[in-house]
């Protein structure tokens, strides 16, 4: 049910220090690494995901009036100068122009680089956005399935509001649902109420604002989150995001979303663009509201 790609299994003991630093004489049977070695020697750059091209916006740069980027770490895949991009959620496409660096320009960049974009176009782009190619998307979403493991000392109360962080984007979010909880020991999948300190579980949320997210799966980076307490400010779970739940998969169809009515409220259609400006603002801020005709 962890979906864990590569598990290694070492004999240790702690108290005694059998196979943490050096090698026991006490398992000769045991022809693997010890646990220092296997930690040191571990390949983690392998995993990084250079198909799929994502850019979370970290911040954007404008030191005058001729110059405006994007800066940011490219969470996966390869960007050249020429690229047609698309800027999340407005769908919005235009051209790389350059890649900029603290060491000058570059003809392309690849994850985990950090670097500033720039573009043909001056497009409505913020904090929290994300570029990626138009003919490789990712998930687009508010609900989704995790599996998370819970760090606060308090219990997982599923009635709380928390503060979602995955890639630059912060949102709030709930706890619509927990699937289930594991049993690290036996793998024993069991429903539970709440979670406690350092238990894993099955857990489906819904934020506040649209994600920009693939499976964790498929690319760690954008899979990612953090959940955080709002009132402590303490990281209260970290998880994996497995895919996304539609609406109708929940136990509660009802996502306690406000909506407008076009037809009552817009007159014009300026009043309407209007309206779908102030919803893309409220939006960005976390506060969802539905258009509806």
């Amino acid at each position: 049910p962890l979906n864990l790609p590569n598990i290694c299994c070492i004999p240790l003991s702690a108290l005694d220090g059998d196979n943490v630093v050096e090698k026991s004489e006490r398992t000769p049977w045991y022809k693997g690494e010890s646990l220092l070695d296997f930690i040191e020697n571990i390949t983690i750059d392998e995993n990084i995901d250079l198909a799929d091209f994502r850019f979370p916006v970290q911040y954007v740069l404008r030191p005058n009036l001729n110059f405006r980027g994007f800066s940011g770490k490219i969470a996966s895949g390869v960007i050249r100068k020429g690229d047609e991009i698309m800027a999340l959620p407005s769908g919005v496409k235009s051209k790389v122009k350059s890649i900029v660096t603290y060491d000058g320009e570059l003809d392309y960049a690849y994850a985990p680089q950090s670097v500033t974009l720039t573009l043909e176009d001056e497009i409505d782009v913020s904090r929290g956005d994300m570029l990626v190619h138009p003919n490789n998307q990712p998930s687009i979403g508010r609900n989704f399935d995790s599996m998370l493991v819970w760090m606060d000392e308090e219990p997982m109360d599923t009635t709380k509001q928390f503060f979602i962080k995955q890639t630059t984007n912060l949102s709030r979010a709930t706890i619509d649902q927990i699937k289930y909880q594991v049993d690290v020991n036996t793998m024993e999948q069991s429903r539970v109420d709440a979670l406690s300190l350092n238990e894993i579980g099955k857990v489906v949320f819904s934020s506040a604002k649209e994600l920009f997210f693939d499976p964790y799966l498929k690319n760690k980076s954008t899979g990612a989150f953090i959940l955080i307490d709002p009132i402590t400010n303490n990281t209260s779970a970290v998880g994996m995001i497995l895919g996304e739940v539609k609406n109708q998969d929940l136990e509660s169809t009802s996502d306690g979303v406000p909506e407008l009515s076009l037809s009552k409220l817009a007159k014009t259609a300026q009043d309407i663009d209007l309206l779908k400006r102030v919803v893309k603002e409220l939006d960005r801020q976390g506060l969802a509201i539905r258009l509806i005709d």
